[in-house]
Protein backbone atom coordinates (compact mmCIF):
# COMPACT_ATOMS: atom_id res chain seq x y z
CA UNK A 1 0.00 0.00 0.00
CA UNK A 2 1.35 3.38 -0.96
CA UNK A 3 1.44 6.65 0.93
CA UNK A 4 0.75 9.89 -0.95
CA UNK A 5 3.69 12.19 -0.27
CA UNK A 6 3.18 15.89 -1.01
CA UNK A 7 6.43 17.82 -1.16
CA UNK A 8 6.86 21.57 -1.12
CA UNK A 9 7.20 21.42 -4.92
CA UNK A 10 3.90 19.52 -5.16
CA UNK A 11 2.08 22.10 -3.05
CA UNK A 12 3.64 24.87 -5.14
CA UNK A 13 2.36 23.23 -8.34
CA UNK A 14 -1.13 22.79 -6.88
CA UNK A 15 -1.28 26.41 -5.74
CA UNK A 16 -0.05 27.80 -9.04
CA UNK A 17 -2.53 25.69 -11.00
CA UNK A 18 -5.53 26.51 -8.81
CA UNK A 19 -4.49 30.07 -7.96
CA UNK A 20 -3.66 31.27 -4.47
CA UNK A 21 -6.75 33.46 -4.18
CA UNK A 22 -9.00 30.67 -5.40
CA UNK A 23 -7.40 28.14 -3.07
CA UNK A 24 -7.88 30.42 -0.06
CA UNK A 25 -11.45 31.26 -1.07
CA UNK A 26 -12.29 27.57 -1.35
CA UNK A 27 -10.67 26.85 2.01
CA UNK A 28 -12.72 29.58 3.72
CA UNK A 29 -15.92 28.10 2.27
CA UNK A 30 -14.99 24.53 3.26
CA UNK A 31 -13.84 25.54 6.70
CA UNK A 32 -17.08 27.39 7.41
CA UNK A 33 -19.05 24.35 6.27
CA UNK A 34 -16.95 21.94 8.37
CA UNK A 35 -17.20 24.07 11.51
CA UNK A 36 -20.92 24.55 10.99
CA UNK A 37 -21.40 20.78 10.73
CA UNK A 38 -18.98 19.91 13.54
CA UNK A 39 -20.23 17.07 15.76
CA UNK A 40 -17.87 16.09 18.61
CA UNK A 41 -19.35 12.59 18.61
CA UNK A 42 -18.16 12.07 15.04
CA UNK A 43 -15.10 14.30 14.80
CA UNK A 44 -12.94 13.85 17.88
CA UNK A 45 -10.41 16.61 18.62
CA UNK A 46 -8.23 16.19 21.74
CA UNK A 47 -6.34 19.18 23.06
CA UNK A 48 -2.84 19.40 21.66
CA UNK A 49 0.16 18.37 23.72
CA UNK A 50 3.91 18.46 23.35
CA UNK A 51 7.31 19.44 24.68
CA UNK A 52 8.50 22.92 25.57
CA UNK A 53 12.14 23.63 26.30
CA UNK A 54 14.76 26.34 26.59
CA UNK A 55 17.84 24.67 25.06
CA UNK A 56 19.48 25.43 22.73
CA UNK A 57 16.95 28.28 22.80
CA UNK A 58 13.24 28.56 23.70
CA UNK A 59 10.89 26.48 21.62
CA UNK A 60 8.31 23.74 21.55
CA UNK A 61 7.28 20.68 19.59
CA UNK A 62 3.60 19.82 19.81
CA UNK A 63 1.18 17.43 18.16
CA UNK A 64 -2.39 18.25 17.16
CA UNK A 65 -4.61 15.20 16.50
CA UNK A 66 -8.11 14.91 15.06
CA UNK A 67 -10.08 11.79 14.16
CA UNK A 68 -13.02 11.45 11.80
CA UNK A 69 -14.75 8.42 13.32
CA UNK A 70 -14.68 5.44 10.98
CA UNK A 71 -12.56 7.22 8.37
CA UNK A 72 -9.18 8.68 9.27
CA UNK A 73 -7.03 10.35 11.86
CA UNK A 74 -4.90 13.39 11.06
CA UNK A 75 -1.93 14.38 13.21
CA UNK A 76 0.04 17.58 12.74
CA UNK A 77 3.41 18.06 14.43
CA UNK A 78 4.46 21.69 14.85
CA UNK A 79 7.78 23.21 15.80
CA UNK A 80 7.60 26.74 17.24
CA UNK A 81 10.95 28.52 17.66
CA UNK A 82 10.59 32.31 17.76
CA UNK A 83 14.34 32.99 17.55
CA UNK A 84 14.89 30.71 14.57
CA UNK A 85 14.49 33.38 11.85
CA UNK A 86 17.45 35.30 13.29
CA UNK A 87 19.60 32.40 14.52
CA UNK A 88 18.93 29.80 11.82
CA UNK A 89 17.40 31.79 8.97
CA UNK A 90 14.35 29.52 9.18
CA UNK A 91 10.65 30.23 9.84
CA UNK A 92 9.34 30.50 13.38
CA UNK A 93 6.88 27.70 12.61
CA UNK A 94 7.76 24.45 10.81
CA UNK A 95 5.27 21.65 10.56
CA UNK A 96 4.34 18.34 8.96
CA UNK A 97 0.98 16.58 8.81
CA UNK A 98 0.05 12.92 8.33
CA UNK A 99 -3.23 11.09 7.72
CA UNK A 100 -3.99 7.53 8.82
CA UNK A 101 -6.71 5.03 7.93
CA UNK A 102 -8.46 4.22 11.22
CA UNK A 103 -9.47 0.76 9.93
CA UNK A 104 -5.87 -0.39 9.42
CA UNK A 105 -3.49 2.28 10.73
CA UNK A 106 -2.14 2.69 7.20
CA UNK A 107 -0.32 5.98 6.62
CA UNK A 108 -2.38 7.44 3.76
CA UNK A 109 -0.70 10.78 3.26
CA UNK A 110 2.23 12.86 4.47
CA UNK A 111 2.76 16.53 3.67
CA UNK A 112 4.47 19.73 4.66
CA UNK A 113 2.13 21.68 6.95
CA UNK A 114 3.95 24.99 7.31
CA UNK A 115 1.91 26.34 4.39
CA UNK A 116 -1.22 24.57 5.67
CA UNK A 117 -0.84 26.13 9.13
CA UNK A 118 -0.42 29.63 7.75
CA UNK A 119 -3.31 29.28 5.32
CA UNK A 120 -5.83 27.85 7.77
CA UNK A 121 -4.92 30.33 10.52
CA UNK A 122 -5.69 33.19 8.17
CA UNK A 123 -8.89 31.50 6.99
CA UNK A 124 -10.10 31.03 10.58
CA UNK A 125 -9.57 34.73 11.32
CA UNK A 126 -11.44 35.64 8.15
CA UNK A 127 -14.38 33.51 9.26
CA UNK A 128 -14.42 34.96 12.77
CA UNK A 129 -14.25 38.46 11.31
CA UNK A 130 -17.05 37.69 8.88
CA UNK A 131 -19.37 36.73 11.74
CA UNK A 132 -18.24 39.13 14.49
CA UNK A 133 -16.71 42.25 12.92
CA UNK A 134 -18.71 45.28 11.82
CA UNK A 135 -19.89 44.55 8.26
CA UNK A 136 -18.57 47.90 7.02
CA UNK A 137 -15.09 47.35 8.43
CA UNK A 138 -12.56 48.96 6.10
CA UNK A 139 -9.50 49.57 8.26
CA UNK A 140 -7.36 46.56 9.15
CA UNK A 141 -4.61 46.80 11.76
CA UNK A 142 -1.92 44.16 12.17
CA UNK A 143 0.46 44.00 15.12
CA UNK A 144 3.32 41.64 14.37
CA UNK A 145 4.73 41.57 10.83
CA UNK A 146 6.07 38.03 10.64
CA UNK A 147 4.85 35.13 8.51
CA UNK A 148 1.33 35.00 9.97
CA UNK A 149 0.73 38.65 9.07
CA UNK A 150 0.76 37.72 5.38
CA UNK A 151 -2.06 35.19 5.58
CA UNK A 152 -4.10 37.24 8.06
CA UNK A 153 -4.07 40.15 5.65
CA UNK A 154 -4.68 37.96 2.61
CA UNK A 155 -7.60 36.04 4.11
CA UNK A 156 -9.40 39.05 5.58
CA UNK A 157 -9.00 40.94 2.30
CA UNK A 158 -10.96 38.11 0.63
CA UNK A 159 -13.92 38.70 2.96
CA UNK A 160 -13.89 42.49 3.51
CA UNK A 161 -13.33 45.46 1.23
CA UNK A 162 -10.28 46.68 3.11
CA UNK A 163 -9.34 50.26 2.27
CA UNK A 164 -6.28 50.61 4.50
CA UNK A 165 -3.89 48.19 6.17
CA UNK A 166 -1.95 49.60 9.11
CA UNK A 167 0.95 47.53 10.42
CA UNK A 168 3.28 47.70 13.39
CA UNK A 169 6.15 45.59 14.69
CA UNK A 170 8.83 46.23 17.29
CA UNK A 171 11.24 45.04 14.57
CA UNK A 172 11.55 47.73 11.93
CA UNK A 173 13.07 45.18 9.57
CA UNK A 174 9.98 42.97 9.77
CA UNK A 175 7.62 45.93 9.54
CA UNK A 176 9.35 47.51 6.55
CA UNK A 177 9.68 44.23 4.65
CA UNK A 178 6.01 43.24 4.90
CA UNK A 179 5.07 45.33 1.85
CA UNK A 180 7.47 43.33 -0.31
CA UNK A 181 5.98 40.07 0.93
CA UNK A 182 2.36 41.02 0.21
CA UNK A 183 2.98 42.93 -3.02
CA UNK A 184 2.51 39.79 -5.20
CA UNK A 185 -1.00 39.53 -3.71
CA UNK A 186 -1.83 43.04 -4.93
CA UNK A 187 -2.00 44.34 -1.36
CA UNK A 188 -0.51 47.44 0.23
CA UNK A 189 0.41 48.12 3.85
CA UNK A 190 1.32 51.25 5.78
CA UNK A 191 3.77 51.11 8.70
CA UNK A 192 1.97 53.03 11.45
CA UNK A 193 2.72 54.07 15.04
CA UNK A 194 1.01 51.70 17.45
CA UNK A 195 -1.28 54.29 19.08
CA UNK A 196 -2.58 55.50 15.70
CA UNK A 197 -3.03 51.95 14.42
CA UNK A 198 -5.24 50.77 17.28
CA UNK A 199 -7.32 53.97 17.18
CA UNK A 200 -8.08 53.63 13.45
CA UNK A 201 -8.59 49.87 13.12
CA UNK A 202 -12.01 48.29 12.65
CA UNK A 203 -10.40 44.83 12.67
CA UNK A 204 -7.17 44.16 14.54
CA UNK A 205 -4.99 41.07 14.13
CA UNK A 206 -2.33 40.33 16.73
CA UNK A 207 0.21 37.82 15.44
CA UNK A 208 3.32 38.34 17.54
CA UNK A 209 6.02 36.19 19.09
CA UNK A 210 5.79 38.01 22.41
CA UNK A 211 7.44 36.09 25.25
CA UNK A 212 5.31 34.56 28.02
CA UNK A 213 4.67 37.20 30.65
CA UNK A 214 5.65 40.10 28.36
CA UNK A 215 2.17 40.90 26.98
CA UNK A 216 -0.12 42.58 26.23
CA UNK A 217 1.17 44.00 22.96
CA UNK A 218 -1.04 47.11 22.75
CA UNK A 219 -2.69 49.47 25.27
CA UNK A 220 -6.41 49.81 25.91
CA UNK A 221 -6.58 53.36 24.54
CA UNK A 222 -9.00 54.99 22.05
CA UNK A 223 -10.26 51.72 20.58
CA UNK A 224 -13.36 51.84 18.41
CA UNK A 225 -16.43 50.46 20.27
CA UNK A 226 -17.01 47.89 17.50
CA UNK A 227 -13.37 46.76 17.23
CA UNK A 228 -12.98 43.08 16.37
CA UNK A 229 -9.68 41.46 17.39
CA UNK A 230 -8.23 38.27 15.95
CA UNK A 231 -5.77 37.25 18.68
CA UNK A 232 -3.72 34.57 16.94
CA UNK A 233 -0.39 34.84 18.78
CA UNK A 234 -1.31 33.50 22.23
CA UNK A 235 -0.55 29.80 21.93
CA UNK A 236 1.45 29.07 25.08
CA UNK A 237 0.81 29.33 28.85
CA UNK A 238 1.59 32.87 29.97
CA UNK A 239 1.74 34.23 26.42
CA UNK A 240 -0.96 36.88 25.85
CA UNK A 241 -1.49 39.82 23.48
CA UNK A 242 -4.77 41.52 24.46
CA UNK A 243 -5.17 43.80 27.52
CA UNK A 244 -7.23 42.19 30.25
CA UNK A 245 -9.51 45.24 30.43
CA UNK A 246 -10.44 44.68 26.78
CA UNK A 247 -11.17 41.00 27.41
CA UNK A 248 -13.41 41.87 30.36
CA UNK A 249 -15.71 44.08 28.28
CA UNK A 250 -15.53 42.05 25.05
CA UNK A 251 -17.41 39.08 23.70
CA UNK A 252 -14.60 36.51 23.67
CA UNK A 253 -14.99 33.73 21.11
CA UNK A 254 -12.45 30.87 21.34
CA UNK A 255 -11.76 28.45 18.52
CA UNK A 256 -11.21 25.52 20.91
CA UNK A 257 -12.41 26.38 24.46
CA UNK A 258 -10.50 23.79 26.50
CA UNK A 259 -7.25 24.61 24.77
CA UNK A 260 -7.85 28.37 24.91
CA UNK A 261 -8.32 28.18 28.69
CA UNK A 262 -4.83 26.69 29.00
CA UNK A 263 -2.81 28.74 26.54
CA UNK A 264 -4.92 31.34 24.78
CA UNK A 265 -6.27 34.73 25.80
CA UNK A 266 -8.91 32.82 27.77
CA UNK A 267 -6.29 31.58 30.25
CA UNK A 268 -6.81 34.84 32.18
CA UNK A 269 -10.60 34.53 32.26
CA UNK A 270 -13.04 32.52 34.34
CA UNK A 271 -15.15 30.11 32.27
CA UNK A 272 -18.25 32.26 32.77
CA UNK A 273 -16.44 35.25 31.24
CA UNK A 274 -15.94 33.42 27.94
CA UNK A 275 -18.52 33.71 25.18
CA UNK A 276 -19.62 31.07 22.68
CA UNK A 277 -17.00 29.21 20.64
CA UNK A 278 -16.64 29.83 16.92
CA UNK A 279 -18.56 26.63 16.24
CA UNK A 280 -21.73 28.05 17.84
CA UNK A 281 -21.31 31.45 16.20
CA UNK A 282 -21.15 29.86 12.75
CA UNK A 283 -24.03 27.46 13.42
CA UNK A 284 -26.36 30.21 14.69
CA UNK A 285 -25.13 33.50 13.20
CA UNK A 286 -28.36 35.35 13.93
CA UNK A 287 -27.90 34.83 17.66
CA UNK A 288 -24.62 36.75 17.61
CA UNK A 289 -25.30 39.50 15.06
CA UNK A 290 -25.67 42.11 17.81
CA UNK A 291 -21.98 41.73 18.71
CA UNK A 292 -20.92 43.27 15.38
CA UNK A 293 -21.56 46.65 17.00
CA UNK A 294 -19.52 45.75 20.10
CA UNK A 295 -15.98 44.77 21.04
CA UNK A 296 -15.23 41.16 20.12
CA UNK A 297 -12.14 38.94 20.42
CA UNK A 298 -11.49 35.75 18.49
CA UNK A 299 -9.13 33.67 20.64
CA UNK A 300 -7.34 31.67 17.96
CA UNK A 301 -5.11 28.99 19.45
CA UNK A 302 -5.29 26.63 16.47
CA UNK A 303 -7.82 23.84 15.95
CA UNK A 304 -6.81 20.51 14.43
CA UNK A 305 -10.13 20.39 12.56
CA UNK A 306 -8.80 23.27 10.44
CA UNK A 307 -5.67 21.28 9.55
CA UNK A 308 -7.73 18.28 8.45
CA UNK A 309 -9.96 20.42 6.22
CA UNK A 310 -6.94 22.07 4.61
CA UNK A 311 -5.09 18.77 4.08
CA UNK A 312 -8.22 17.22 2.54
CA UNK A 313 -8.44 20.13 0.11
CA UNK A 314 -4.82 19.76 -0.98
CA UNK A 315 -5.12 15.98 -1.36
CA UNK A 316 -8.25 16.42 -3.48
CA UNK A 317 -6.43 18.91 -5.70
CA UNK A 318 -3.38 16.61 -5.91
CA UNK A 319 -5.50 13.66 -6.99
CA UNK A 320 -7.38 15.73 -9.58
CA UNK A 321 -4.11 17.00 -11.06
CA UNK A 322 -2.10 13.80 -10.72
CA UNK A 323 0.37 15.53 -8.41
CA UNK A 324 2.24 13.86 -5.56
CA UNK A 325 4.55 10.90 -5.09
CA UNK A 326 3.26 7.46 -4.03
CA UNK A 327 5.79 5.99 -1.60
CA UNK A 328 6.04 2.46 -0.27
CA UNK A 329 6.93 3.37 3.32
CA UNK A 330 5.40 0.53 5.35
CA UNK A 331 7.11 -2.88 5.50
CA UNK A 332 4.17 -4.97 4.31
CA UNK A 333 4.39 -8.52 2.95
CA UNK A 334 2.04 -11.27 1.78
CA UNK A 335 2.20 -12.82 5.24
CA UNK A 336 0.95 -10.26 7.76
CA UNK A 337 2.37 -12.36 10.60
CA UNK A 338 5.95 -12.28 9.30
CA UNK A 339 7.75 -8.98 10.07
CA UNK A 340 10.69 -10.15 7.89
CA UNK A 341 8.53 -11.07 4.90
CA UNK A 342 9.11 -7.79 3.08
CA UNK A 343 12.84 -8.62 2.87
CA UNK A 344 12.09 -11.27 0.26
CA UNK A 345 13.87 -14.57 -0.28
CA UNK A 346 17.20 -14.45 1.55
CA UNK A 347 18.29 -17.59 -0.29
CA UNK A 348 21.37 -19.20 1.11
CA UNK A 349 22.30 -16.18 3.16
CA UNK A 350 22.53 -16.76 6.85
CA UNK A 351 20.83 -14.39 9.27
CA UNK A 352 24.30 -13.09 10.08
CA UNK A 353 24.95 -12.05 6.46
CA UNK A 354 28.35 -10.85 5.28
CA UNK A 355 28.26 -7.17 6.19
CA UNK A 356 29.28 -5.48 9.38
CA UNK A 357 27.79 -2.86 11.58
CA UNK A 358 29.38 -0.97 14.39
CA UNK A 359 29.25 -3.01 17.56
CA UNK A 360 27.80 -1.56 20.70
CA UNK A 361 28.41 -2.64 24.25
CA UNK A 362 26.15 -5.45 25.38
CA UNK A 363 24.41 -5.22 28.70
Amino acid sequence: MNTLFLTTDDIRRITRHVGLNQLLDELIVRLEKAIGAFDPEVTIVPERDGFDYHHPFPGLLEWMPVMQLGEKAVIKVVGYHPRSPVINGMPTILSTVSAYDTATGHLMALADATFITALRTGAASALASKHLAHPDSASLGIIGCGAQAVTQLHAISRVFKVKEVLVFDTSEVAMNSLQERVAPLGLRVSPTPLESLIARADILCTVTSVDPGAGPVFPDLNLKPWLHINAAGADFPGKVEVPLTVLHRAFVCPDFPGQALKEGECQRLAPEEIGAPLEEVIKSPGDFREFREKTTVFDSTGWALEDMVTLDLLIECANDLGIGTPLNIESLSEDPKNPYGFLGDLGSETPAGTGKVRETARV
